[in-house]
């Protein structure tokens, strides 16, 4: 039997597509621009008003965690992979490649990876989740004599925002030109007697200052 017009049945179902055009649209545009797009953005790209997406996400955070959710949880799982490599060496390489290649088509799963100062629990979590990780491949890649000694693993978020820079900037030019330099880091990176000296390690602190002024800002309300 047909629901009348008005029904709470209805409501509900069409607030649900809603919801989603909204989650979907919010994908796209955080995919092309990062994270400093607009409610607007949103709006117009989902076609409706920006007041559905600020009833439905009051804040940017809980609009990218529902955006961005599914494709973090599987750059999370595929960075923890990594640790099960055949060599240490080759565990650390698979997770540059792999990040690397998520950042240069997701800008918004890199500046939520990369960026600082998210409140949103799940934001938070992921970023917890994944740095603990790096720095067992660091690690291990130093026990085993692969990567040079001087490098750590808050250099890491750095050497990956600059590759995601090129591959967002070469992004109408040639797509794949950021693996160029992707492989002339990843050379870089391996341990040889000819390397020199890299100076004073950054902290983690300084890290966080320096991709906080880098990436595009979170934006509370869009």
């Amino acid at each position: 039997m047909q629901e009348p017009a008005g029904s709470g049945r209805a409501l509900r179902r069409d607030a649900r597509a809603n919801r989603q055009r909204v989650i979907e649209a919010a994908r796209q545009v955080f995919a092309t621009h990062g994270v400093s797009v607009t409610y607007d953005d949103v709006a117009r790209q989902a076609g409706v008003g920006v007041g559905t997406v600020y009833r439905r996400f009051p804040t940017k955070e809980s609009l990218l965690a529902a955006a961005l959710e599914e494709s973090l949880e599987r750059h999370a799982a595929s960075i923890e992979a990594a640790l099960h490599a055949p060599t240490d060496w080759d565990g650390l390489v698979r997770f540059l490649c792999r990040a690397a290649q998520l950042h240069a088509t997701d800008r918004g799963v890199r500046d939520v990876e990369l960026g600082a100062g998210f409140d949103e629990r799940y934001l938070a979590q992921i970023r917890d989740r994944i740095m603990p990780i790096i720095r067992q491949l660091v690690a291990r890649a130093h026990a085993e004599g692969t990567l040079r000694p001087d490098v750590t693993a808050e250099d890491i978020p750095v050497l990956l925002t600059m590759i995601s820079e090129v591959a967002h900037h070469s992004r109408q030019v040639r797509p794949e030109t950021y693996t160029r330099y992707l492989r002339l880091l990843i050379d870089g990176l391996r341990a040889s007697p000819e390397v020199g000296d890299l100076g004073t390690p950054t902290t983690g602190t300084e890290v966080d200052a320096l991709l906080r002024h880098w990436l595009p800002g979170l934006q509370r309300r869009g």
